[in-house]
């Protein structure tokens, strides 16, 4: 921690800005106009500018010999990474950016590689982060996403797939949705005269959230909560990156829908 301390210091004093800083990585912000191989020189230059100045500082310090080596790893052309709410640095290893030596779009954290998060999400990050890193237009795609969702046209990416990690008698005080989902399942299979799946042991669960609350994929009655996919999935997404450019979801989406 006090090496990622001293080392934030001496990168601000050289003019630039670090974003981020945890045990193993500093995220800097280079405040420049430069283009990929001026960026890749800078970095290079920076790291090996950094260890000459730690092993400096330990000799004086602490009279021991530095075995510390800090790596250049890569220069994104374009970057986002979600701040801590009132702060100015980045929260935890959550970023999405495009790798410069690849064009490849990494993303860390986010919604788009989480498996608690439906692949409506999932796709949906991706495909408005290219859109707004790479300058392309991306106000009728969303507007046709979510018209595709309420079209029922996307029905087989809203499905939830989350893990009890404990048996279902174990949620009585609170009941997340997999947990409700799980209940319905098991009372399914008693109808059935069959043994339930979640009473004695945990395990995973595929739902939807319909307007009668989660069901498990597999027994689902009820009508999809659309409403639901558009507030929880697609919103929380598109705002997270439409606080840096100024959108705001609920304008670029259109209300038609709910006319209806």
């Amino acid at each position: 921690h006090d090496i990622i301390q001293r080392t934030t210091a001496y990168i601000a004093e050289k003019g630039y800005q670090v974003i981020y800083g945890d045990t193993d990585s500093v995220f800097v912000w280079l405040r420049q106009d430069l283009d990929d191989h001026e960026a890749d020189k800078l970095g290079h230059q920076l790291a090996e500018d950094i260890n000459q100045w730690l092993s400096i500082e330990l000799k004086n310090e602490f009279r021991l010999q530095s075995y510390l080596e800090l790596e250049y790893e890569t220069h994104y052309r374009q970057f986002f990474m979600p701040s801590i709410r009132g702060a100015e640095t980045g929260s935890k290893k959550r970023y999405a950016g495009i790798n410069a030596s690849d064009e490849r779009l990494v993303f860390k954290g986010l919604e788009a590689v989480r498996s608690d998060w439906t692949p409506l999400a999932r796709e949906f990050q991706k495909e408005l982060y290219r859109r707004v890193f790479c300058g392309e237009p991306w106000g009728q795609w969303l507007k046709d996403q979510v018209g595709e969702l309420f079209d029922g046209n996307a029905d087989d990416m809203l499905i939830y797939r989350k893990r009890l990690r404990r048996p279902l008698p174990h949620y009585q005080k609170s009941r997340p949705p997999h947990a409700k989902a799980a209940a319905v399942m098991d009372r399914w299979l008693e109808t059935q005269k069959r043994p339930p799946r979640y009473q004695d042991r945990g395990g995973w669960i595929s739902y939807v959230m319909t307007v009668n609350g989660p069901e498990p994929v597999e027994v689902q009655q009820s009508a999809i909560d659309y409403d639901h996919y558009l507030e929880k999935q697609l919103k929380p997404v598109a705002d997270s990156i439409f606080q840096f450019t100024g959108h705001n979801f609920d304008q670029e989406a259109g209300q038609q829908h709910r006319l209806f």
